[in-house]
């Protein structure tokens, strides 16, 4: 017999089936058992009786039943399954760490992910990444779709894209090496290459020393650069239609998972957009809460996604105008030359993007290199291309963990990455 999985075959009453995966939970009474089995689509009831009645297994334990089809209206389902024969495959031969066949699980952080295995084993951190793949997935379709062409970068570079100092270093055969910041010079090279429009998903390292819920040291960067463009507006534009896309894809494929983490999505219609002067002077006077000096800090942002979402009823905003000493160095300039054509993407108050219009000019690109104190020489392999060439161009990156917890109500970011890598962790 092919075994089918809980929810993602129709079934047939009286038909006799074959299913295998982990024991979730038993419950015996005197005349019958429930045995409740999980495998990747969801949790059956089957039904133990006569010789089947004084089984015993472990829970989290892998066994293999076959058993009748019989209706039941008490059940999701709709249906049960009446038990000929079980057999067990694998037997759980250690005490669970915590308890994972309840509706939350009661544990801290921590040690749910020095027991990762067992913690994604629960229906709801399972629905957060099956979310975060409909994601990531549909993400890469709307830019193909679109003519974009699916890059692949290196992760193992001679300089940091963003500059400043929070990169991984490594000897590489007795060179200095770091790991990729961002695809970002990877991405204009391409661009400048003749493919034009270019995606890119993939990790990328930021040597910060945070222990904060919202920062990771490696996280899944989804990137776009899209040649041709003049306006910044325009790639707001590509974001606002990639999101209202991705969004669209979870809805029709994650309503099992949505329905288990009891999330309803945002609906997109227009972002609205602020500068970053709008944006403090709104702080400043409504809040009475004070800005960096050319950025907004996690607290600031928390608040303007309040004020929007009360003023505008959007859970997403955009800031737009940070100035030059803020933004990396190929970040074009506005005709206000203090500022840029730059923005953030802060969803439900938290920045999940950054974006804006590149410098394509190779003269304008050595001046703010410099004006950075950044050494042109250092970076000759990127700066090169500018003289052969290259169409005015911008992009944006998402960082697919933020936008998962986000979207999903998790606290912390690292309940939204399968395997985190923070200031502490490095195993699992």
């Amino acid at each position: 017999m092919i075994r089918i999985v809980t929810t993602e075959t129709p079934y047939k009453v009286g038909e006799t089936v074959k299913l295998s995966g982990w024991v979730h939970k038993q419950r015996y009474l005197s005349k019958v058992t429930f045995l409740l089995l999980r495998d990747r689509g969801g949790i059956i009831q089957c039904i133990l009786e006569k010789e089947w009645l004084n089984f015993r297994v472990e829970n989290e334990s892998i066994v293999e039943i076959i058993g009748d089809v019989v209706e039941s209206k008490k059940q999701k389902l709709g249906v049960e399954i009446h038990v000929r024969n079980i057999r067990v495959i694998n037997k759980c031969q250690k005490a669970i760490p915590f308890e994972i066949n309840q509706s939350e699980l009661k544990a801290g952080m921590d040690h749910l992910l020095n027991h990762r295995t067992i913690s994604l084993r629960h229906e709801k951190n399972q629905a957060i990444f099956k979310i975060q793949s409909v994601l990531s997935q549909s993400f890469g379709d709307f830019f193909t779709s679109h003519g974009f062409t699916r890059i692949f970068t290196p992760k193992i570079v001679s300089q940091g894209a963003e500059g400043g100092a929070n990169v991984f270093s490594l000897n590489y055969f007795g060179k200095n090496a770091h790991l990729a910041q961002s695809p970002q010079f990877y991405k204009q090279m391409m661009v400048a290459s003749g493919f034009e429009r270019v995606f890119e998903i993939g990790q990328v390292f930021r040597a910060e020393a945070h222990h904060s819920s919202r920062h990771l040291n490696e996280y899944v960067s989804l990137d776009v650069e899209i040649g041709f463009i003049d306006d910044v507006k325009e790639i707001m534009e590509w974001e606002t239609d990639v999101l209202k896309y991705m969004i669209s894809r979870v809805n029709d494929q994650c309503k099992r998972e949505l329905e288990i983490l009891d999330v309803k999505l945002p609906f997109i219609t227009e972002i609205p957009c602020l500068t970053l002067y709008e944006a403090q002077e709104i702080l400043s006077s409504q809040y009475q809460k004070a800005s960096p000096e050319g950025d907004l800090d996690s607290e600031g942002e928390r608040l303007i996604g309040e004020y929007v979402r009360e003023k505008y009823n959007s859970e997403f905003v955009f800031i737009t105008n940070y100035p030059c000493e803020t933004r990396p160095m190929y970040t074009m300039p506005s005709n206000d030359s203090a500022l840029t054509e730059s923005f953030d993407l802060l969803y439900k108050g938290l920045e999940i993007t950054s974006g804006g219009l590149r410098i394509h000019d190779y003269e304008m690109l050595l001046q703010s290199f410099s004006s950075k104190g950044l050494n042109p020489n250092d970076f000759a392999s990127y700066i090169e291309m500018f003289q052969y060439g290259v169409p005015p161009h911008g992009g944006f990156a998402i960082g697919l963990e933020r936008l998962t917890a986000n979207m999903t109500g998790v606290g912390n970011i690292r309940g939204a990455t399968a395997f985190p890598r923070d200031l502490e962790r490095l195993i699992p």
